[in-house]
């Protein structure tokens, strides 16, 4: 992929009312991509159709799985940092389809409805019903584009660069909700989400010392409650020059320093930018 292409990415939302994912560009150089998934509130009108909630079922249920102001806080990092990271932000809502996912049986999210087409709410309540042909148009319409224009990006990366960090920016709330699968464990102000093929030591140990200067080191966890990060599948578990972590800030913090978390975002990139 040439660096034109990556400047540029398809809109697979119908009538292109609101464009499914943006590429904020970065330093040619630079080996960091910043990844929003989740904190989008966004649904196109055909989705939002096929969901059954309704009023203020519907936004409860948004703000409880939207990563709200991760989308303001990883292009501040970026402003702060001492070469420009890209930015890959996914502009509609994870209820839409969440591009974190594995689209295949090897999700462990399926088994409470969550995998890449959510039919269960956070509340394991019903969300949408839909047929195996909806299933597979909203896989083809956002997951698959929003999937390949990011492996492009970390190709565009790697073919620029040598090597690429993907730092995959959440929040999350600080009491469990019932969907989590793996609620019961510590809740830390930051977890650090590893991978043991694509998160290197001196990655964890960086990410642990940034967010330690504003939360402090007790408040830096590991792996709970959340664990791994997010890997384009062609690279996933083969090419040790993508690197990657998880960084899921409680939303409790993210509303009370959002600024210090992006200052310490930007101390992180500096870190991984060498």
């Amino acid at each position: 992929m040439t660096r034109d292409a990556e400047r540029r990415v398809p809109d697979p939302a119908p009538g292109g009312a609101t464009p499914a994912f943006e590429v904020l560009p970065g330093d040619p150089d630079s080996v960091v991509v910043l990844h929003v998934p989740h904190a989008s509130r966004a649904i196109p009108a055909a989705v939002r159709s096929g969901i059954v909630l309704h009023g203020g079922a519907l936004e409860r249920e948004l703000d409880a799985i939207t990563d709200a102001r991760t989308d303001e806080i990883a292009p501040r990092a970026a402003d702060l940092a001492g070469r420009r990271p890209w930015v890959f932000v996914n502009r509609l809502s994870r209820l839409v389809v969440d591009p974190e996912r594995f689209p295949d049986d090897s999700e462990e999210m399926n088994a409470v409805g969550m995998g890449v087409v959510y039919d269960r709410t956070t509340q394991q309540d019903v969300l949408r019903r839909p047929t195996p042909e909806g299933r597979r148009s909203l896989v083809a319409t956002y997951f698959d584009p929003y999937a390949a224009a990011l492996a492009g990006l970390v190709r565009g990366r790697l073919e620029a660069a040598g090597r690429v960090t993907i730092l995959d920016v959440h929040s999350y709330p600080r009491v469990a909700l019932p969907y989590e699968l793996h609620g019961d464990g510590p809740r830390p102000q930051v977890c650090l989400g590893t991978d043991p093929f694509h998160t290197p030591t001196a990655l964890r140990s960086a990410a642990t010392a940034a967010f330690a200067g504003v939360v402090g080191e007790r408040e830096v966890g590991l792996d709970s409650p959340f664990a791994g990060c997010y890997v384009p599948r062609d690279q996933h578990g083969v090419d040790r020059d993508v690197a990657g972590l998880m960084l899921e800030m409680r939303r409790d913090v993210v509303d009370a320093r959002p600024d210090e978390l992006a200052a310490a975002l930007g101390t992180l990139v500096d870190a991984v930018e060498g």
